[in-house]
């Protein structure tokens, strides 16, 4: 199960794409802004392979609001949607 210890402070994901994996799943986490507000952008795939080598559509995806609480709301998406993933 993710933890928020599993991930890097939003001002990482202000500068970057933030990305990871966690037993047989890919994540990743973008900035974006949608409607003049700051969003938190989640991707979520079966690995084995990585973001641009995955095809869109085998690719869950989520906006939370940008702060600490829209983050622990991804983190909990992430983990509620991990066995559905997993097994693709």
């Amino acid at each position: 199960m993710l933890t928020r210890n599993d991930f890097l402070s939003l001002n990482f994901v202000k500068k970057e794409d933030f990305t990871g994996s966690y037993k047989g799943i890919r994540f990743l986490l973008r900035q974006e802004t949608a409607d003049d507000e700051k969003k938190l952008k989640v991707f979520l795939w079966s690995e084995p392979f990585g973001f641009e080598a995955t095809e869109d559509d085998k690719k869950m995806v989520k906006l939370f609001d940008f702060s600490e609480d829209g983050l622990n709301n991804a983190i909990d998406w992430l983990n509620e949607n991990y066995e559905q993933v997993r097994k693709q």
